[in-house]
């Protein structure tokens, strides 16, 4: 208890808010961090995510290789690729490592929205004319958009994470507090900057969500509402008819 009064002590301290080192410039780094990687892994993820969901085809390889690169050390990754890029790339190393880590959420994300569209629905836009593309963008993107941005929230949460470790390679964001305090045993500053990490990660997932309630189509949502409510396992018991 004494440990977190003194945590909260030190984000209250006004002497955090100002200089070369301060929170507020190691927030903006961080959250620069997340947005350019968010970024990069959505253009890389979700048209290989609709590729896949559209004709069917290469779902066993992006499943393996999602499951593949989600068991991969966070940690192991930057290293590994700081030193396979060298010193002097430690950007770029970093941008790769955050990268590769969020793909295989929005991948899944893009893919499992169209996978879970009854395929009653496209047979029926089918049958009324439309084309492919015209599936593709009217009927498969905006049903599989709540799917989609829930894999972009945990990628974006992925990667909020991870980019604590960029100030191991001494790149900044909130983890240069943690690291910095760790040899000097400043286990306040470590609690804070932990607690920086976690209200950033709910801040953007709470934001991810606002957008997903604004962007999502209100007929989806009820539909799927419905569709939830029908298919609950809980069912009324039926009389069974009386024995003549």
């Amino acid at each position: 208890m004494n440990l977190l009064l003194e945590a909260l002590a030190w984000l209250a301290n006004p002497e955090q808010y100002v200089g070369p080192n301060s929170i507020p410039l190691r927030l903006g780094e961080h959250l620069v961090y997340t947005a350019v990687s968010l970024l990069i892994a959505a253009i890389i993820g979700i048209p290989l995510g609709y590729l896949i969901g559209h004709t069917g085809k290469g779902r066993e390889l992006a499943v393996g290789l999602s499951g593949a690169a989600r068991a991969l050390p966070s940690f192991g990754l930057i290293l590994l690729l700081v030193l396979v890029l060298g010193v002097t790339n430690k950007p770029e190393a970093a941008y790769t490592a955050f990268v590769i880590l969020a793909v295989p959420s929005i991948l899944a994300g893009a893919y499992a929205g169209f996978e879970a569209i009854d395929r009653r629905i496209i047979d029926a836009a089918r049958a009324m004319g439309m084309t492919g593309w015209q599936v593709l963008w009217r009927v498969e993107v905006p049903l599989g958009l709540p799917i989609l941005i829930g894999g972009i929230r945990s990628g974006a949460l992925q990667i909020v994470a991870t980019v604590t470790l960029a100030a191991y390679i001494g790149l900044g964001g909130l983890g240069y507090y943690i690291f910095r305090g760790l040899p000097l045993g400043r286990y306040d500053e470590m609690l804070g900057a932990a607690i920086l990490v976690a209200l950033l990660a709910i801040v953007i997932d709470g934001v991810l969500a606002l957008l997903q309630r604004l962007l999502v189509p209100r007929g989806v949502t009820a539909g799927r509402t419905q569709e939830l409510r029908t298919s609950s396992p809980r069912r009324r018991a039926v009389p069974a008819p009386p024995t003549p």
